[in-house]
C-alpha cells in the first residue's frame, strides 16, 4: 500500500487550491511546512490545537495559508500500528476482516475503529501491518478542514513518511525516531518498504537528556533495544544485517549517534533536520510531490 494511507477519508475535492503544504497532526498542535516562493526552503509554523478543537485550528491553517491542498500525517499519540493475521477472504474484504481480527488488540470500540493495512513484498508472510485510528476523531479532522475550505490529498502516518529519509536501495537500514513524550520508534527499511517496526518505552525523555546522561546510561540502554531489534531482524526474518543507522530525534542526537557507534559496527548518524515535529512537516509536504497520495 502507498503511503496515503487513510486517503479515502478525504472524499472531497476542492477546485480552488491556492498553493501545498504538509502538516503534522500532534497532540496539541498542527505542524505546517510550505514551501517559500521562489527558493528552495521551507517555513515550519506551529499551530495550538486546545482541547482539541480542530475546527478552531484548521480555520487558523485557513486564515494563514488560504485554500490550501494539504498532506496529513498522523502522530503516534493518534493511533495504533500493529500485525495480525492476514485473512483468508477477497482483497475488497480484507479490511473489515480486520476489524474483527484486532478488536481484542486496540482500545477502540469496534463501532469506532477506522483502518487501513500494508504489507511487504520483500519479506513473504501470513501478517499485515494494520494502522488502527478513531473514526470519530478521523470524522472530526475531515469534517473541520471541510468547513474550512482545505483540501485533503492524503492521510499518513509516522513509520510512512520517516521511511523517506533512509537511503532507498537493495540493502537494510535502521532508524531510531523519537518525538517528545513519545515511545521510542524502531524500524528497518529496504527498498523503502517497512520491514520492521516496534515502539519502545522508557525513553520519552530522551529529547531533554543531557550528554552526562546520555553516556552514563541512556546509550547504553538504547544499544541493547537496538540490538535486540537486529537479532529479531536477522534470526527471525531471516534478513542480512542492517547497513546503517540513523537517528531522528530532538535534543544532542549527534552525541547519541557518536556513542552508539561506538557499540556498534554499522555507520551511526544524526539525521539533520530543525526539529522532528518540523521534519514530520516537510516530510508530509514532499508526499504531495512524490506522487504517493
Amino acid at each position: 500500500m502507498k503511503s496515503g494511507l487513510l486517503s479515502k477519508l478525504a472524499f472531497w475535492k476542492s477546485s480552488n487550491a491556492t498553493g501545498d503544504i504538509g502538516v503534522f497532526v500532534a497532540d496539541s498542535s498542527l505542524w505546517v511546512c510550505k514551501p517559500q516562493k521562489g527558493t528552495s526552503t521551507h517555513v515550519i509554523t506551529q499551530i495550538p490545537v486546545t482541547k482539541h478543537n480542530w475546527n478552531q485550528a484548521f480555520e487558523k491553517v485557513k486564515d494563514q495559508f488560504g485554500h490550501v491542498r494539504m498532506q496529513l500525517v498522523l502522530s503516534y499519540a493518534h493511533y495504533q500500528l500493529l500485525q495480525a493475521d492476514k485473512p483468508n477472504v477477497e482483497p475488497a474484504e480484507i479490511a473489515q476482516a480486520l476489524i474483527w481480527a484486532v478488536k481484542d488488540m486496540v482500545s477502540e470500540p469496534v463501532g469506532n475503529i477506522h483502518l487501513d493495512y500494508f504489507e511487504s513484498s520483500i519479506i513473504p508472510s501470513a501478517k499485515v501491518n494494520v494502522v488502527v485510528t478513531s473514526r470519530e476523531l478521523m470524522m472530526q479532522i475531515v469534517s473541520a478542514c471541510e468547513v474550512n475550505g482545505l483540501t485533503i490529498a492524503g492521510i499518513s502516518i509516522e513509520e510512512l513518511v520517516l521511511r523517506h529519509i533512509l537511503p532507498n536501495d537493495n540493502m537494510a537500514h535502521m532508524m531510531v525516531a523519537h518525538l517528545p513524550q513519545q515511545e521510542l520508534l524502531l524500524m528497518v527499511v529496504k527498498a523503502d518498504e517497512v520491514l520492521m517496526q516496534r515502539r519502545v518505552r522508557g525513553f520519552n525523555q530522551l529529547n531533554n537528556a543531557t550528554y552526562q546522561e546520555l553516556q552514563q546510561q541512556i546509550a547504553d540502554n538504547l544499544s541493547l533495544e537496538v540490538q535486540r531489534s537486529m537479532d529479531y531482524f536477522e534470526s527471525q526474518l531471516r534478513q542480512a544485517p542492517v547497513a546503517s543507522i540513523t537517528i531522528a530525534a530532538d535534543g544532542d542526537s549527534s552525541a547519541l549517534a557518536n556513542l552508539l557507534g561506538a557499540n556498534f559496527n554499522q555507520k551511526v548518524h544524526a539525521a539533520n533536520h530543525d526539529g522532528i515535529s518540523g521534519l514530520l512537516a516537510l516530510l508530509a509536504l514532499q508526499e504531495l510531490t512524490r506522487g504517493d497520495v
